[in-house]
């Protein structure tokens, strides 16, 4: 059996307030699951991208490091669409030693969201020729 791809999930305090910033960012949310009218998981996509946002209802602890790095074809052209949707990136790296730009968002509860561009026009790292097999 094949692996297909990955959906991180991110804990966070309120699953509505959560999906209503990532649709800001972009993202299309693709189902919302209640008990009792509290939302307690939901999942976000944009393009191949699928993140799970999970209620917790004790205190976050959350990751001070990338919970998550997005792939994407122009850093640039997407930091700007979220510089005009009010979201802060942070400035773009400048190419870093593993090949990519990138820049950060963080989303209400604090996970550190990035966004890369490989500069080589093969696949990133890890997304070597091994990409999709397995």
């Amino acid at each position: 059996m094949g692996t297909r791809r990955a959906m991180p999930v991110l804990q966070v305090s309120d699953v509505r307030a959560s999906a209503a910033f990532y649709e800001r960012a972009g993202f299309y949310c693709g189902g919302q699951w209640a008990e009792d009218e509290d939302v307690f998981f939901a999942i976000v996509q944009r393009g191949e991208v699928t993140l799970g946002l999970q209620l917790l209802r004790e205190p976050l602890r959350v990751n001070t490091h990338w919970a998550a790095y997005i792939y994407v074809d122009d850093a640039e052209a997407l930091r700007q669409e979220f510089t005009e949707a009010g979201l802060s990136p942070t400035e773009m790296n400048r190419p870093q030693h593993y090949g990519c730009i990138d820049f950060d968002i963080r989303d209400p509860d604090g996970h550190l969201i990035a966004f890369g561009q490989s500069l080589d026009p093969t696949p990133g790292p890890g997304l070597g020729p091994n990409q999709g097999k397995g």
